[in-house]
């Protein structure tokens, strides 16, 4: 049996349409007066959007109900999929925690409140019947100020027993005029031994070479090999990842075939740059970690020699992991010890 590491999942984008819908049914009269029939519902949350903007705006659906009574009810959900369905061994859930408190706040208040909702996902995450090695990573955010992000990187610091990283998201295509405040930040985080992911070089218009050298994994990065060949040199030297999401790039419309991926996995391949394969928001795409793996062999985008390579980057390049070997390896040593020695 493979296990997987998965280490690009969002916790807005994580509920599956059929959790999600029945606790409208029973919690939102609104959302369940607008989809009373759940068929309707599946259609509207998981269909394909027009660009990455639209896309995202299907977060603000999900992060309104995450709040911080009902995340322990979500959480359990994700946990008990991910180790029955998915056969997952690792999990890094990333998430803004600033967007899970009570809109009615002021802003420092709504700050106070982010420890809370990271220890409240942090207990949430450790069900002892399904033992998943899970972790938090924090995300920066496109459209909050400069002071919540900075306040998100201290809470990083501060939850070292729940956080291993931080991130940006919120759209690669909103930093452009807050580059030198977004260094800033990556430089503050790094100084402190935090552990870096970015979204960026996701869409054409995402490209901002001057935050690579402060991420050590990239979300996504897939405009990298298809459009900037030239600076995977420089990734592979660094030791970067690429936290590669399928069926993400055909729900935004960032490319029209998955087939265009070829590219990306051969030349990452050839230029010795790291892969892992993820599923970014598994709920809004309705799809589990072992079918991206599945459909990019089906397609003939990687072989099995490649896809291993990915299972084994994953793990590797996971910044909780607490093991030196993947799971897979612990198994084997373990299944091929004498009886008598157990």
């Amino acid at each position: 049996m493979a296990l997987y590491a998965e280490l690009h999942r969002h916790l807005g984008g994580s509920v599956v349409p059929r959790i999600l819908w029945r606790y409208f049914q029973r919690h939102d009269a609104h959302l369940a007066d607008r989809f009373p029939e759940y068929p309707s519902f599946e259609q509207f949350y998981t269909r394909a959007r027009n660009t990455l903007d639209e896309y995202l705006e299907l977060h603000t659906l999900v992060e309104g109900v995450q709040t911080a009574q009902t995340l322990p009810y979500f959480i359990y959900r994700l946990i008990r999929g991910a180790y029955i369905f998915e056969n997952l061994a690792y999990l890094e859930l990333r998430y803004t925690p600033y967007l899970r408190t009570p809109e009615g706040l002021s802003q420092t208040e709504r700050i106070d409140k982010m420890a809370e909702i990271v220890e409240i996902v942090g207990k949430a995450s450790q069900v002892t019947e399904y033992p998943i090695v899970t972790s938090q990573i924090l995300c920066m955010h496109a459209r909050l100020p400069k002071e919540v992000n900075r306040a998100i990187v201290d809470l990083a610091r501060q939850q070292g027993q729940y956080v291993c990283a931080i991130d940006l998201a919120g759209g690669d295509n909103h930093y452009g005029d807050r580059l030198d405040e977004l260094i800033e930040l990556y430089e503050y985080a790094r100084s402190h031994g935090i552990h870096t992911t970015g979204h960026v070089y996701e869409t054409p218009d995402g490209c901002h070479p001057d935050l690579l050298p402060y991420l050590e994994r990239i979300g996504h990065g897939i405009q990298i090999p298809l459009k900037h060949p030239e600076l995977l040199p420089d990734l592979a030297r660094r030791g970067q990842c690429l936290e590669i999401c399928p069926t993400t790039y055909l729900k935004t419309g960032t490319l029209d075939d998955l087939q265009q991926l070829k590219v990306v996995f051969d030349r990452c391949f050839e230029a010795g740059v790291a892969i892992a394969i993820c599923t970014d928001n598994a709920g809004l795409h309705n799809v589990r970690l072992p079918f991206e793996y599945e459909n990019l062999l089906t397609y003939n985008i990687i072989d099995f020699r490649q896809m291993q390579a990915c299972q084994a980057a994953a793990f590797r390049h996971a910044f909780a992991w607490p093991h030196t070997q993947p799971p897979g390896e612990m198994l084997s040593g373990l299944l091929k010890e004498p009886i008598s020695s157990l």
